[in-house]
């Protein structure tokens, strides 16, 4: 008897995920990839306990572990002065298994499509349409390459998402969430960098080490969308934090032009009233995209491959639509959640008046005088997910 077949459009953190979750559920999957390498966008991404949960169900989340640096973390302000230092990082270990980690994106890229079998990965190749099929129909896939049908198909197909404008033509889409956010990594660094974030009015700057001695930066501050620097992004960041206390200068000093990204944060207009449609899904940022400013973005992605994976595990083609049924009721109140406490946390980060500014950092500094209990169980809604049948 064939395999069930599904297609996974696009081969980023969440399609990766999916394809290799399927694969190991027996389903025959082909990635579609317009690009012509796996060479990852972006520059590191931060594990919580929960996307690492998400990976354990692929396999791959003992060897990204391994990078693990211990960290005290702390919010300062950008003249230097501490808001909040503490050793949340181990307080989160204790309580949910595991602390946060950062990774390359490129080792999340490896680990992933190395437990995807060769010849599953089809790069260079567009997606150009998508018909969902129904209960008794198959999907129908059209793509640079030729026409295939599916039992199932994922679409990880990043936030501009032509799968979801397609399946949700009157949906408005995406709106730019008010601010401008920069990434970069650093090479190896001396002296001590902490996984801290700074504050200013209406900005942030972020550091977080790596086990290999890089640091990964982020930056937010508002900006008109759509806007660049008419120089390098490089020197807009100096420009706008180059007065901020150390280690900002100096990593921004020692930081190559070439390495810094730019992205307008954005979210969708108003939530999806659902994630599939047919038997097509959509997943991560093609579903629910979120401000950065949780970091869970790639979490949720993970998350979501990892329900997806499990409920397709013995799922016949012809109940893929019921399972997907299933998939959007467990995913989409979750995920919408994450995204509110992402927009919150960014707005807030990002108040610049200065009596909105006092009341954050007042509101910070007695935060982080609160038992550690008190902090480690508001972090319970998203660090404590468990995938589909965990104890």
């Amino acid at each position: 008897m064939a395999r069930a077949r599904a297609v996974v459009i696009g081969a980023g953190v969440g399609g990766l995920a999916t394809a290799a979750g399927l694969c190991a559920a027996g389903w025959d999957v082909t990635v579609f990839e317009r690009a012509a390498s796996l060479e990852p966008v972006g520059a590191a991404l931060g594990l919580a306990p929960n996307g690492l949960r998400a990976l354990d169900t692929f396999g791959a989340g003992d060897g990204l572990r391994a990078m693990a640096v211990p960290q005290e973390v702390g919010i300062r302000r950008a003249d230097g002065r501490w808001l909040v230092r503490s050793s949340t990082g181990q307080m989160i270990a204790d309580r949910f298994g595991d602390s946060i980690i950062l990774v390359p994106r490129v080792a999340l890229i490896d680990a992933l499509s190395g437990r995807v079998p060769a010849g599953t990965i089809s790069l260079s190749t567009s997606v150009t349409s998508v018909k969902p099929g129904d209960a008794a129909t198959r999907a129908t896939v059209v793509t640079s390459a030729g026409e295939l049908e599916a039992d199932l198909v994922v679409a990880a197909d990043g936030i501009s998402s032509a799968t979801r404008a397609a399946l949700f033509p009157g949906h408005p889409g995406l709106r730019y969430a008010g601010f401008t956010a920069w990434r970069l990594l650093t090479g190896p660094v001396t002296g001590e960098v902490l996984m801290a974030e700074s504050w200013g009015r209406g900005t942030v700057f972020g550091t977080m080490p790596l086990a290999d001695g890089r640091v990964y930066c982020y930056a937010a501050a508002p900006a008109v969308a759509g806007a660049h620097a008419a120089d390098t992004e490089l020197a807009e960041l100096t420009r706008r934090f180059g007065g901020w206390h150390e280690p900002i200068p100096g990593l921004l000093a020692s930081a190559n032009p070439e390495a810094v990204l730019r992205h307008d944060a954005a979210e969708l207009a108003e939530p999806l009233s659902s994630y599939h449609l047919g038997r097509v899904a959509l997943l991560g940022d093609a579903a629910h995209p979120m401000t950065p400013n949780l970091g869970q973005g790639g979490c949720q992605a993970l998350e979501d491959a990892a329900v997806i994976s499990r409920l397709a595990a013995g799922t016949e083609p012809g109940s893929v639509p019921e399972m997907l049924a299933g998939y959007t009721a467990v995913r989409l109140p979750r995920a919408n959640s994450v995204v509110r406490w992402s927009r919150r946390a960014g707005i807030t980060a990002t108040w610049s008046s200065p009596l909105a500014v006092a009341l954050r950092d007042n509101l910070a500094r007695v935060a982080g005088k609160l038992p550690p209990g008190v902090t480690t169980r508001s972090l319970v809604p998203i660090y404590g997910w468990q995938p589909p049948g965990a104890a």
